[in-house]
């Protein structure tokens, strides 16, 4: 045969995610901390790394690593769930609580991974769209998940791209009014505050996501985690992909929480400059900058693709979303170091005074 069979007809039309994974001297488009795991604590993960053994598969559950966050979290072992990253547990979800005849309910803009892994297995999508300010529509969410289809939804707190968490009261109210699966995709927490971690006991239906790719520099190491109810985690167990999370990074990751609490001056370090960048973009003329609690702010202006491409010009990288659904306009940039911050400001001054000379 010189021909092959068409793949799944879910596929057509669907375009694969794209990071706009680029070259830069300045990487602010991927919501990854600037600072690198330390010298220090490297030693110790090279140590770990060169007891592990290589010719041997990992523990498929990656059960001490799943102990220690467990204990971290008052939580016993089957209620914790070790991803490779955040993206393979939130597929693991789509194929557990999704599929033909089920529906997910979707609050755009967020994070477009939720809406593909519905739609690639052909799990139905309701949606509820954010406010004009990216806050969320509590009583229409409330309101549609009263209509009792929806299987799952996904709650990201804080929002990316927008920035803003989930107000707590809010998420009780919808464990409360619904039984459909709730899960609060806490990636950027550590840079809020803010967890629903207290709401997890009373409510089977609540499942919180967490990753090591942001506040703790393991972006190049692929690990994630879930908490819930032990009967949610054995429902993920069966779908999850066998040995998906390697025995090297279980390695870096245990050593890494362990140590989490050396890393709490560089989230704090990330903190302040959100502050300091937040109040620079306020006073750039023609910018709207959007309130954040994430480690990223998203902000708008005339001729934003234009504004990105001035900047990638000049080493710096931030992410694209003019062209998106309800971020038209909008450029989303993730807090780096000092320099690279203000090195993105002198930037953008750069292209508004051009563009306003003009």
């Amino acid at each position: 045969m010189r021909s092959v069979r068409p793949a799944a007809p879910q596929l057509a039309g669907m375009e694969p995610y794209d990071p706009k994974y680029l070259p830069a001297d300045a990487f602010l488009s991927a919501n990854e901390n600037p600072r690198d795991v330390e010298d220090a604590l490297r030693s110790e993960v090279m140590r770990a790394l060169k007891r592990t053994a290589l010719n041997r598969y990992p523990d498929p559950l990656a059960n001490d690593l799943r102990d220690l966050i467990a204990e971290a979290n008052g939580l016993d072992r089957d209620q914790v769930l070790i991803g490779n990253g955040g993206d393979e547990l939130l597929f693991d979800l789509a194929l557990a609580w999704g599929g033909p005849g089920r529906t997910f309910l979707n609050l755009p803009p967020t994070f477009s991974v939720y809406e593909a892994n519905a739609r690639l297995t052909n799990t139905a999508v309701a949606e509820v769209a954010r406010r004009a300010d990216f806050s969320i529509d509590e009583e229409a969410v409330l309101a549609r998940v009263a209509e009792g289809d929806i299987d799952f939804t996904i709650i990201t707190s804080p929002n990316n791209p927008t920035g803003l968490r989930a107000p707590e009261d809010f998420v009780e109210r919808l464990l409360d009014a619904t039984d459909a699966l709730v899960m609060v995709d806490e990636a950027y927490f550590e840079f809020s505050r803010r967890t629903v971690r207290p709401l997890l006991d009373a409510h089977p239906n609540l499942i919180i996501l967490r990753t090591f790719s942001k506040a703790f520099s393991l972006a190049g190491v692929r690990v994630g985690y879930v908490m819930g109810h032990a009967d949610v985690i054995r429902e993920l167990v069966k779908v999850r992909q066998p040995y998906s999370v390697d025995a090297l990074s279980q390695a870096v990751a245990r050593v890494v929480f362990e140590n989490r609490a050396s890393f709490e001056p560089a989230i704090q370090a990330i903190i302040d400059e959100r502050g300091r960048l937040a109040d620079a973009l306020r006073h750039i003329p023609g910018v709207t900058s959007f309130p954040s609690d994430a480690n990223y702010l998203l902000f708008r202006l005339d001729g934003a693709d234009a504004a990105w491409a001035y900047l990638y010009e000049r080493g710096i990288l931030v992410r694209d979303f003019s062209h998106a659904p309800l971020l038209e306009g909008c450029l989303r940039v993730s807090v780096g170091t000092p320099e690279q911050n203000d090195a993105f400001l002198a930037a953008l001054r750069s292209f508004v005074a051009e563009r306003q000379a003009r």
